[in-house]
């Protein structure tokens, strides 16, 4: 088993009832052991326009044969699912639902379809904040301690409105 760590956004139509269903989707993903949420926040959009999101990160235990790739292959699909759309030409688009791959076991890469560790993970308050949270001792591969990274943001807004269990 390796660990993953998958980061949730969603600013669209019922944002908190996407991200439950995402959760449910890929802790019913096959080779997924468990799943373990952080609390739920509200932040506003960066590099974009839209309502404010709402953010969690997802600990999941994966089975050693699912591929990070493979791993994306499946959370791009749950995109989709939940009615995921892409506009051409407009990056970071508002959206239904957002599910990244922030780290797979200790992987790191780079290839045109995916970067492990998320190559701006330690630069986003909606990231990091809730990943401390489901996992103080977390590491980024080649780069520390997620926690180490907190204070860099600090001046990036992030209201935490639920706890794990009161959103799922």
């Amino acid at each position: 088993m390796k660990t993953a760590y998958i980061a949730l956004g969603a600013n669209l139509g019922n944002p908190k009832e996407s991200l439950r269903k995402a959760v449910e989707k890929i802790k019913d993903l096959e080779g997924v052991a468990s799943v373990e949420a952080s609390g739920l926040y509200s932040t506003a959009p960066i590099d974009s326009s839209g309502p404010d999101y709402l953010n969690a990160v997802l600990k999941a235990e994966i089975s050693d044969e699912i591929s990070a790739e493979s791993l994306l292959d499946r959370l791009l699909d749950i995109e989709n699912q939940l009615g995921r759309v892409r506009p051409a030409g407009i990056h970071n688009a508002p959206r239904v639902i957002d599910c990244d791959l922030l780290l797979c076991g200790k992987e790191e890469f780079s290839t045109p379809k995916l970067e492990l560790p998320h190559p701006r993970m330690t630069e986003r308050a909606f990231v990091l904040v809730p990943l401390v949270e489901v996992d103080s001792s977390v590491e980024i591969p080649g780069k520390g301690k997620a926690v180490e990274f907190l204070d860099s943001v600090k001046d990036q807004s992030i209201i935490k409105l639920f706890e794990a269990r009161d959103w799922l």
